[in-house]
């Protein structure tokens, strides 16, 4: 096989598509967010950024860093080898125990990120449980899908949200067999929120365990910051909760939670967990100051949804086809791969403002968008010249004439 040939021919389909993926090359500045630093063909210049995962721009924040570079200096860089080699550091088994308390578990378990955590977990749960059968959403996470598939186990997809789709798989399967029930709490791309309360009681009525991801939802929704879950009042009914330390904690990791029994028995038989060099300490230390932080300040979340609510406003006062959303997640209609790369093209070039678009196979074929996400720190200024800038590029692009025709 020709296989430079066969790379490139793909590669030249998604080209062609609108679909390639360009990598814009950042520099992060302490203490600056939302503004980065912008390399392309040996220039810098500064942008504004409106597509980060970083949602309350902790990583930025004087605790979480002076936590790391304490950690460093204490510490060095690495963890040393995995959890069961030397691996096992007292900030990894601190940072356990306050998530297990952020979600009201008997016991935590921290992976290297969050794709990692929900793949061996459900990979595993999914292999040997006896006979299972894994229900998954399906807008589910490529981290979750990747996890059913590997594990064997015999899965069924229930509509997006769909509670009486659902109710029809279950009641069809057989009550003694083994069952998990996989879902979201916010879905990345719609700024949608499941009916968490519901899922879990379905879950349990037919014997299945619930389990809750809910990485674009931990730091931002709750009292304490525990997410969606926590705001509904559904915590204790999640069997097992997924969560990122990568977004609202803003440093990078994946973490589960649950009863000791269960985090104890992906521990001793979860592959992508055994095998993984545990995280650096610095991370872990980062880590537990930022939820530390968060959890004692609810004022942060207050902002944040203020903030998302603001930009949605003044989106659908321009006339943008703001997306329909109940989260902090603001995406905008293009429909169109080609033309969303080239929105976001114009946006940077003519106005220094980065957001990435969003295609195939992230959303279906013909709902392409931009995906904004307005932090605490992106102020009034920031969305009148985002506003503005959007409407400069949907003019050029004719983007709003052809969305009127369709």
């Amino acid at each position: 096989m020709d296989y430079e040939t066969f790379f490139a021919g793909h590669l030249r389909r998604l080209h062609d598509e609108g679909r390639y993926r360009v990598f814009a090359e950042l520099e992060r500045v302490a203490g600056s967010f939302p503004r980065a630093r912008f390399h392309q063909g040996g220039t810098v210049r500064d942008v504004t950024v409106w597509c980060s995962n970083d949602y309350l721009a902790m990583s930025q924040h004087p605790a979480v860093i002076d936590a790391m570079q304490a950690a460093i200096g204490a510490q060095g860089s690495g963890a040393g080898g995995t959890r069961n080699i030397s691996g096992t550091n007292t900030l990894h088994v601190a940072l356990e125990q306050e998530l297990a308390r952020l979600h009201d578990k008997e016991a935590a378990l921290v992976f290297t990120s969050g794709y990692v955590a929900n793949e061996t977990t459900l990979q595993t749960l999914g292999a040997l449980l006896p006979g299972c059968e894994i229900y998954s959403d399906a807008f589910n996470h490529a981290s979750m899908i990747a996890g059913i598939r590997h594990s064997g186990a015999s899965r069924r997809i229930f509509r997006h949200n769909d509670v009486d789709h659902l109710a029809e798989l279950l009641a069809a399967a057989d009550p003694a067999t083994p069952k998990i029930v996989a879902f979201e709490s916010v879905y990345s791309m719609d700024g949608d929120i499941s009916p968490i309360g519901e899922i879990c009681d379905l879950a349990h009525r037919h014997g299945a365990l619930a389990y809750l991801d809910e990485v674009h939802a931990v730091g931002m929704y709750g009292e304490r910051g525990a997410g969606v879950a926590e705001r509904d009042g559904a915590l204790a009914k999640v069997d097992i909760v997924q969560g990122t330390l990568a977004k609202a904690f803003g440093v990078v990791g994946g973490y589960i939670a649950s009863t000791a029994a269960t985090i104890d028995f992906v521990r001793s038989c979860g592959a992508g967990f055994i095998f993984s060099t545990s995280m650096p300490p610095a991370i872990a230390g980062a880590a537990l100051a930022s939820i530390r932080y968060l959890t004692a300040h609810p004022e942060l979340r207050v902002r944040h949804q203020e903030r998302a609510a603001s930009l949605k406003r003044k989106l659908a006062a321009a006339g943008l086809p703001v997306m329909p959303s109940s989260t902090h997640i603001v995406p905008l209609f293009v429909g169109d791969a080609a033309l969303a790369k080239q929105a976001t093209d114009l946006l940077m070039d003519r106005h220094s403002i980065y957001v990435q678009p969003i295609n195939y196979p992230t959303v279906p074929r013909g709902t392409e968008r931009l995906r904004l996400t307005p932090t605490p720190l992106h102020g009034d200024a920031d969305m009148d010249r985002l506003v503005e800038a959007l409407q400069d590029v949907w003019r050029t692009l004719g983007l709003g004439q052809r969305q009127a025709a369709e």
